[in-house]
């Protein structure tokens, strides 16, 4: 197994063109792993913990851009208001050390739906900054994950950034594990409202051959929401929208039996997750229009 380890990012992209195989390693949380098993023999190491700018953020007017390294502590840290979905996710990722040390490109990166950011990502209608010697592209989040542990990158390309909307109403992220720290995901979702859009996205982790929408469940919701004026009146959702929204939720779901957790249970897993963090978000949701109307 060679090591490459360039001091830039116009190195990088120069070695990844003349190795397309070459597997990146940044934190390594997830790569080192499947290498200590034997599990994955490259021939290549691509070392990238050299190029600096992977590790940095920058807010926008509208959108954050997120480096591929950018550790989940400092999501947690700092990002919390831009991103609340994804710094909830970032809490649930294994242990502190890890947490400091990986980062969403590595989840982007190896693609498993068992990946806890990946939910998040969806709900919050991210894009995949990829870049090669040949030019950048963006990639809508919706088009990223093609299979199992399989995503839209070109042999040559390197995942630079993650671009996310910045939250403009509540998002949640919930996750059912065996314990509480290093412990990989029997299955979790994401939501997030949209009141600019007036629309509501999610996002399935470990319950499909991808992380994947719930988009029935969403335009289910999206045309009661609108059909009962809830986004103006602030009501509460009543129960049978919560509960036509969780079996749809479930529905949407295409899991497997594993050492982890049977398909039956994921599916209903998904829909108490989807019951419940709808009716978290909304209540944020109804509690920001009281907070508003009272200081009008």
């Amino acid at each position: 197994m060679d090591f490459l380890r360039p001091a830039s990012w116009e190195e990088a992209l120069a070695a990844k063109a003349e190795h397309p195989t070459a597997v990146p390693i940044a934190g390594g949380t997830d790569v080192m792993v499947e290498i200590n098993f034997d599990h994955r023999r490259p021939e290549y190491l691509l070392d990238l913990n050299r190029i600096g700018e992977l590790s940095e953020w920058e807010v926008g007017q509208e959108s954050v851009r997120l480096g591929a390294s950018v550790p989940y502590s400092s999501i947690m840290e700092h990002l919390r208001a831009e991103l609340p979905g994804l710094a909830l996710a970032s809490h649930t990722v294994a242990s502190p050390q890890i947490r400091n040390r990986g980062g969403v490109g590595g989840n982007l990166g190896t693609a498993s739906p068992a990946g806890d950011a990946h939910p998040a990502l969806l709900a919050a209608d991210g894009e995949v900054e990829a870049e090669s010697v040949r030019g950048t592209r963006l990639i809508p989040i919706d088009a990223f994950y093609t299979g199992v542990k399989r995503n839209a990158l070109e042999p040559d390309e390197l995942i630079r950034a993650v671009h996310i909307r910045k939250a403009d109403g509540p998002q949640q992220y919930s996750k059912v594990g065996t314990r509480n720290a290093m412990v990989i995901a029997v299955c979790a979702f994401g939501i997030a409202l949209h009141p600019e859009t007036r629309t509501v996205r999610t996002g399935i982790g470990s319950a499909a051959p991808t992380p994947i929408r719930a988009k029935e469940a969403e335009d289910f919701l999206n045309a009661a929401l609108d059909e009962g004026g809830f986004w103006d009146n602030g009501k509460i959702i009543t129960p049978a929208i919560a509960k036509q929204f969780a079996a749809l939720a479930s529905g949407a779901c295409n899991p497997i039996d594993d050492v982890r957790g049977t398909a039956k249970y994921r599916r209903h897993a998904v829909g108490i997750m989807a019951r419940r963090t709808l009716g978290w978000t909304w209540e944020q949701y109804r509690g920001a229009g009281r907070t508003l109307e009272g200081a009008a």
